[in-house]
């Protein structure tokens, strides 16, 4: 049995959740995220929490019970504080700035790389060398996250490229002689 799926989830203020059918929509000062439930869970509220269960006892219906609890929670914690992952550019000359509603990143490329923002994130770049990727989304803000580091990922003898703020580089030992 899942230990995840038996904890509830508390709703904070101002955040509503609304049950239609198996569509779940949370709406909160950040935003609107919705989930479609899979047919092994069922969900019951009650004032102010929410629990998910399994509809027939089985491994595989705890399991699922246990990912849709996670998956809720994190659309609960996301429209009221929302989520970000901050990137940090390592190496001479590499710069990053907003122009309009793209990122543009220089990373040593012949040409300037221009990321265009997706819809329901926000990019900031509160200095030449950091980027903020915040929003309601956890997933979106990772694979957006994921996305940038793409571009120029950190390599192992110099530690230049673009890594997130809490990665932990592996260096090399250059070739002796």
């Amino acid at each position: 049995m899942s230990r995840i799926a038996k904890n509830p989830i508390t709703l904070p203020a101002g955040v509503e959740l609304k049950l239609d059918g198996a569509q779940v929509t949370v709406k909160g000062g950040k935003g609107t995220l919705q989930l479609k439930l899979h047919e092994f869970v069922k969900i019951e509220q009650e004032d102010g929490s929410i629990t998910v269960a399994p509809v027939t006892e089985g491994r595989d219906e705890w399991a699922m019970a246990g990912t849709f609890r996670a998956l809720i929670n994190n659309m609960v914690v996301g429209v009221s504080e929302g989520f970000s992952k901050t990137l940090k550019l390592i190496g001479v000359g590499y710069r990053a700035q907003m122009k309009g509603n793209s990122l543009n990143l220089n990373l040593g490329f012949s040409h300037p790389v221009d990321y265009p923002v997706p819809e329901g994130i926000e990019i900031s770049a509160p200095s030449q060398t950091d980027v903020v990727v915040s929003g309601c989304d956890k997933q979106k803000v990772g694979q957006v996250a994921a996305e940038i580091r793409a571009f120029r990922p950190p390599e192992p003898y110099k530690g230049k490229g673009v890594r997130y703020a809490d990665e932990f580089v592996l260096r090399k030992e250059a070739k002796k002689k």
